[in-house]
């Protein structure tokens, strides 16, 4: 059996893991990030790097980080929610815990860890996974191998346009499917019709003391479970968009399947549901041909932990 660790590196919290060779985390650490310092956020993956290699036999080191990553997977060229610009993660963290290490995407670890160990294991050959957090991150594997790009930093499918001319993304372009189906969406559309029809919104404007602008994605997700129908339809809106974008990949890649992960999910069916109904409105001219199924992610926060691990492991 093999030891590896999986390090998940987010905006507020550096997450590890020994990971063995069937995908079970054995022990696991964690860290607050100090995202606005580089040397610090360095550090404080190298120290967790050491905690979890001792008393282990750990043969390599796989990080997931929240940001684009060079071709050779060494380099973290840019992130947004960190200070890094350029910055030779491999290198500085190799050097300083002896061990093999490469550094990857966040959201690709995600997925892959679905691919190899969840939602998407019995998938011999390819999977499509959308992460629906504050923005929309994505992964593709086609061929069992994760698809990166000839620069390493395919598969932004938050970033595909949706609507010409829509909502300003923070990548710059307007109209991406982020604005349309990330949690930050969710917040927008149930915000807009609280204000809009209140009478409608009852219990969510009780759960923000009455105010529209202090709506959340937790009080939405509360308010839809207990019946309100404007938070049911603010899921049903970004459901509907994600089932459309799903559909695109549907035709593009014609994957095995397509799996949807994220904090978004917690939702169940109030997101699902209308997200399979949209995607089978959109492919409705395929209905004697094979498509992929939808399935919800069931890793969750040790995805990412999971994925690095076994990217480390496939060096």
């Amino acid at each position: 059996m093999t030891l590896t660790i999986g390090v998940d590196v987010g905006g507020t919290k550096v997450a590890g893991g020994v990971v063995d060779d069937t995908g079970k985390v054995l022990v696991q650490a964690r860290r607050d990030t100090p995202a606005d310092d580089v040397a610090k956020t360095r550090d404080v993956i190298i120290e967790l790097v050491t905690e979890l290699a001792t008393g282990h036999t750990v043969e390599g080191v796989g990080i997931g980080a929240a940001g684009w990553i060079d071709a050779s997977r060494s380099t973290v060229l840019f992130a947004p929610n960190l200070a890094w610009r350029d910055e030779p993660l491999r290198e500085y963290v190799s050097t300083a815990t002896g061990l093999p290490v490469i550094v990857e995407n966040d959201a690709n670890v995600a997925a892959w860890a679905e691919f190899r160990y969840g939602a998407a294991r019995d998938a011999e050959d390819s999977m499509v996974m959308f992460t629906i957090g504050t923005g929309v991150g994505g992964g593709i594997v086609l061929g069992g191998e994760l698809v990166r790009g000839a620069h390493g930093i395919a598969a932004e499918l938050g970033h595909m346009l949706t609507v010409p001319d829509g909502h300003q993304c923070g990548c710059g372009r307007l109209g991406c499917i982020e604005q349309y189906a990330s949690g930050s969406a969710l917040v927008r559309f149930a915000r807009a019709a609280a204000r809009q029809e209140p009478h409608r919104a009852t219990a969510l404007l009780e759960l923000a003391g009455g105010e529209a602008e202090a709506i959340t994605g937790p009080m939405v997700t509360a308010a839809a479970k207990g019946g309100d129908p404007v938070s049911a339809e603010a899921f049903a809106q970004v459901g509907r968009w994600l089932g459309t974008s799903l559909a695109d990949m549907a035709q593009i890649l014609d994957p095995q399947l397509l799996v949807v992960g994220g904090g978004v999910i917690d939702a169940g069916d109030l997101l699902m549901g209308p997200t399979r109904r949209s995607y089978t409105d959109a492919l409705a001219q395929r209905s004697r041909l094979p498509v992929a199924e939808i399935r919800p992610a069931e890793l969750g926060n040790t995805a990412g932990v999971i994925g690095a691990a076994d990217l480390a492991r496939r060096r």
